[in-house]
C-alpha cells in the first residue's frame, strides 16, 4: 500500500512554489519522491527555494521564471521545465494575489489584476501543461481555492470571485479530461500563518485571537500542514478520485461564515 503514496520517477510543477503554501507543497511532493519545478516570478527566492529542496530531499530540481498573468510566460516556463526534466505529470496551481478593500473602492485594473492572475492564470496554466500530461497517459492537477471558494466576504470581493471560480474551473477540467486519465482536485486553505497573512493581521488587529477561537484546531494553519493533502491527490492514491475539494482548515469552515470586518 505504501506505493500507492509514492511520486518517484514524477514532475511536479508548482506555481508560486518559492514561498507559503507553495513552498510547502513542493516540499511535501519532494519528500514523496517527485522532481519538482519552481514557478514564480522573484528569481531570487525561487533560487533560494531550489537548493532548499535539492539540500533537504536529493530530488531534481528547477526553477523557472513565471508570470502566470502572461500567456507567453507560461508557456516558455512550461517548455522548459518539459525540455530539461522531460515532461510534467504534477501542476499544482498555487500562485495567487490579493487586494483587501471594500468593493466600491476596487480599480477595474485591480479587479483585472487579482482574476487574470488567480483564475485566468490557473486555467492558462492547466491548458499549457495537457499536451504533456495526455502524451504520458495521465496527470494531476492540483488547485489551490481558499474558503472563499465557499463563501463571500465582504472586503476581498474580487480575490472570492477568483477563488469560487477555481471551483468551477476543477470541476469543468476534471469533466473535461476525465477520458484522459487527468485527476483534477481542489485544495481549500483555512487560515494560514504565511507571509501573505501576516499583513492581514496588521491591517485587522483582533484577527489573530478571532482565528485561534473559531478554528476548533485551536491554531493557524502552517503549510506543513498541507503535505497529506497534496501527497494524496498528487499520487495514484486518489487515481478515482476527480472534481473534489478537500478543505484544510482545521475545521474553521464548518461552522459558518465569519465577519466582513476580516479577511483571508
Amino acid at each position: 500500500m505504501k506505493d500507492l503514496f509514492r511520486l518517484h520517477g514524477k514532475v511536479a510543477l508548482v506555481t508560486g512554489g518559492n514561498g507559503g503554501i507553495g513552498k510547502g507543497i513542493a516540499d511535501a511532493l519532494a519528500s514523496a519522491g517527485s522532481d519538482i519545478v519552481i514557478a514564480a516570478r522573484n528569481e531570487a527566492k525561487t533560487a533560494g527555494a531550489v537548493e532548499d529542496i535539492k539540500k533537504k530531499f536529493g530530488v531534481r530540481v528547477l526553477g523557472v521564471t513565471m508570470d502566470v498573468g502572461q500567456e507567453a510566460s507560461i508557456q516558455a516556463g512550461v517548455a522548459k521545465a518539459i525540455n530539461e526534466l522531460g515532461r510534467i505529470n504534477i501542476l499544482v496551481n498555487n500562485a495567487g494575489v490579493n487586494i483587501r478593500k471594500m468593493p466600491q473602492e476596487y480599480r477595474v485594473e485591480e479587479w483585472d489584476w487579482i482574476l487574470n492572475t488567480n483564475l485566468r492564470g490557473a486555467f492558462l496554466c492547466a491548458k499549457t501543461v495537457y499536451p504533456s500530461m495526455k502524451d504520458a497517459g495521465g496527470g494531476k492537477i492540483i488547485n489551490i481555492g481558499s474558503m472563499t471558494s465557499l463563501f463571500g466576504l465582504g472586503r476581498v470581493a474580487a480575490y472570492a470571485c477568483s477563488k469560487m471560480g477555481i471551483l468551477s474551473l476543477t470541476y469543468s477540467l476534471a469533466l473535461a479530461w476525465a477520458a484522459d486519465n487527468i485527476q483534477v482536485n481542489a485544495i481549500l486553505p483555512g487560515w494560514i500563518d504565511t507571509p501573505l497573512t501576516v499583513s492581514a493581521r496588521k491591517d485587522f488587529p483582533g484577527l489573530n485571537d478571532f482565528v485561534c477561537r473559531r478554528t476548533p484546531a485551536g491554531r493557524w494553519g502552517k503549510p506543513a500542514d498541507f503535505a497529506g493533502a497534496a501527497i494524496f491527490l498528487a499520487s495514484d492514491a486518489s487515481g478515482y478520485v476527480t472534481a473534489e475539494y478537500l478543505r484544510v482548515d482545521g475545521g474553521f469552515g464548518q461552522g459558518g461564515n465569519t465577519p466582513t470586518t476580516v479577511s483571508p
